[in-house]
């Protein structure tokens, strides 16, 4: 059994019998956070939309958590909070480990790019993700993607912040992932190109993926500027509808 549930932006559950891992936890109550952005877009405090009504029954499951990089919009106090609280143990980037040690966090596993890590019998392998386009990319810092195999489950390509590589492609065709996250929501600050994937890259995306795609990161926070709507027309246009799921915040489904 595997059951993937959604939460808001790019928090989700990824729950089997034997363990529940929490990504990336975003656990502010709305409007408690600083707006993004105050030029490009209409300024708003973040996020902009509740946690749903679910979320703290799928929070109580909560075995492990995987952070893929420390952007307050994939940690925030409010997670950092529940994850030091309920002493949950963290899996993560090598480079973020000594960061997330000092805030009080408890390590369970590092992770390095392109050298796979044992989990629960199974593995999870460190992906190189680029989070904008150009300079702002080095300004965004360190983030990872991540490969994951556990027993007799579907393989999971987490690419989290990230435009489209040539290390997505790879791991597209080559790793052949049964299920592919990617963060949809075209996001960009009031300075530089953007820091997510454009449309037409998502559609790269979604393209090189085997089989199923689950798009997130979307209507959570004020600078990411696609929406599921959007999302849905672009890909009904292209006949793509049918390799991904775009879930609203609180739906879950079984793969």
């Amino acid at each position: 059994m595997l059951k993937i549930h959604h939460i808001r932006n790019a928090t989700m559950l990824i729950e089997t019998e034997d363990a529940a891992i929490l990504v990336d936890p975003l656990l502010a109550a709305k409007g408690t956070m600083p707006s993004y952005t105050e030029k490009l877009f209409n300024p708003q405090r973040n996020p902009i939309v509740d946690l749903p009504t679910n979320t703290f029954d799928l929070l109580s499951k909560t075995t492990h958590c995987l952070i893929t990089h420390l952007h307050s919009d994939h940690l925030d106090q409010a997670g950092e909070d529940f994850l030091i609280s309920n002493k949950i143990p963290i899996l993560c980037s090598i480079k973020d480990a000594d960061n997330l040690k000092n805030r009080g966090l408890q390590m369970f596993k590092t992770i390095d790019y392109w050298k796979k890590t044992s989990i629960f019998e199974g593995s999870i392998e460190g992906i190189p993700a680029v989070h904008g386009y150009g300079k702002v990319a080095e300004l965004m810092g360190n983030v990872m993607g991540y490969m994951i195999q556990l027993p007799a489950q579907p393989s999971i390509y987490l690419s989290s912040d990230t435009v489209f590589t040539p290390d997505v492609k790879y791991v597209l065709e080559h790793y052949q992932p049964n299920i592919s996250v990617m963060a949809c929501g075209s996001a960009q600050l009031d300075e530089y190109d953007p820091i997510l994937m454009t449309l037409e890259d998502i559609l790269q995306f979604v393209n090189y993926a085997p089989e199923h795609v689950i798009a997130n990161h979307l209507e959570a926070v004020n600078h990411c500027t696609t929406s599921r709507n959007r999302l849905k027309a672009i890909l009904l246009q292209h006949k793509l509808t049918h390799k991904v799921w775009i879930p609203d915040d609180g739906d879950s489904k079984l793969f």
